[in-house]
């Protein structure tokens, strides 16, 4: 069988394209052909190239709307599955699923729309929620199935009456398995927090320097990995707020598996998701997770087993948790290890892969 994935920008690594990396690996590893159309030349197509993966580069397809380079990035995808000729188009984030959908018209190349987190969710502008919506309704008739990486998004597509039910099918987001692990009860110097995610207005950082401005009689320090736009924004309230000598803003990394392994607690503050994947490697690693409540994130941390969920944009809530943590190393210790037991239960890579691949199998005829 062969895949063209795509997916919208290059110039970050979030997780729908490790997502997707990881699918095209795999997929090709069992004897499948799986490509990848991207938008632009950064650093995501190196991180393809790596895994050995081909990728075209698609000129015009970015985030941004313009309806200039629009209609140039809908006749460039167009002109790639000619080229191609898939038997199977897997489609990723908003912009890549809308005009990968409407490429695929006059053709008969099945289509797979995977939403990692719909833009009308919860937290999202109601301005921008309403124009998403109307979209993807446009989008619907030209999808032959909708893949959500959480029950919540199957609900929220459900109830929106964006499709009919046969249509979507939840498979939660999988892993690869690590050799990497933390001591989470580690009780020597500063305890570590982490948290990966991008920069930017999705995620919840602000919330959590707030959190953290109260903590500070005692002993932690904070890694964040990821970049984006707010970055110097970000840089400038640690300072006000006098968190700067102990915040360590690290950028993107390759090495994430070996910081989760130093860490003792994780952290995900963050304004609306999906079915984050980062919250995933951090049960991978056995570390306890703090998570804002939002989208199926509830799905994964299950609260006082697993880690805690705290409220949406709650500082006082999200500083007692990570208070309760700091305080008792053994809590940390058994909470990781009740991630990890449900990682390896619940969200190992194979496991996602092998469901993917008997949608993809079916809508191509290949049962």
């Amino acid at each position: 069988m062969k895949v063209l994935y795509c997916i919208t920008r290059s110039d970050t690594i979030g997780g729908a394209h490790v997502h997707v990396a990881d699918l095209a690996k795999w997929m090709r590893e069992e004897g499948h052909d799986a490509i990848v159309a991207v938008g632009g030349y950064g650093v995501f197509c190196r991180h393809l190239a790596q895994k050995n993966i081909p990728y075209i580069n698609c000129r015009f397809l970015g985030r941004p709307i313009s309806p200039a380079k629009d209609i140039s990035a809908l006749m460039e995808l167009c002109r790639i599955l000619r080229q191609q000729k898939p038997d199977l188009l897997s489609l990723h984030s908003a912009k890549a699923g809308l005009l990968g959908r409407f490429s695929s018209l006059g053709t008969d190349v099945p289509t797979v729309f995977t939403a990692h987190g719909w833009s009308f969710t919860e937290g999202i502008s109601p301005v921008r929620a309403y124009i998403s919506k109307i979209l993807e309704k446009i989008a619907v008739p030209f999808t032959d199935r909708i893949i959500t990486v959480s029950d919540y998004d199957r609900a929220l597509a459900l109830d929106a009456g964006l499709c009919p039910e046969k249509k979507i099918i939840t498979i939660h987001n999988g892993m690869p398995d690590t050799k990497h692990f933390s001591e989470p009860g580690r009780n020597q110097g500063p305890v570590k927090i982490t948290m990966i995610a991008r920069l930017d207005e999705q995620k919840d950082h602000a919330t959590l320097f707030s959190a953290l401005s109260n903590l500070k009689d005692y002993n932690w320090t904070l890694d964040l990995i990821g970049d984006g736009p707010k970055e110097q924004i970000l840089r400038k309230l640690s300072d006000f707020l006098s968190l700067s000598r102990r915040v360590n803003f690290l950028g993107l990394r390759d090495d994430v598996e070996n910081l989760l392994a130093k860490s003792q607690i994780f952290v995900l503050a963050t304004k609306w998701e999906g079915f984050p994947r980062s919250i995933l490697e951090a049960m991978r690693a056995g570390l306890p997770v703090i998570a804002s409540a939002v989208g199926g994130v509830s799905e994964a941390v299950k609260n006082g087993e697993t880690g805690y969920l705290v409220p949406r944009m709650d500082s006082d809530v999200l500083r007692d948790r990570i208070k309760t943590l700091l305080c008792s190393p053994e809590q940390r210790k058994q909470m990781g290890l009740a991630g990890r037991r449900s990682f390896e239960k619940n969200f190992l890579f194979e496991r996602m892969a092998e469901k993917t691949l008997a949608v993809y199998k079916q809508l191509a005829g290949q049962n």
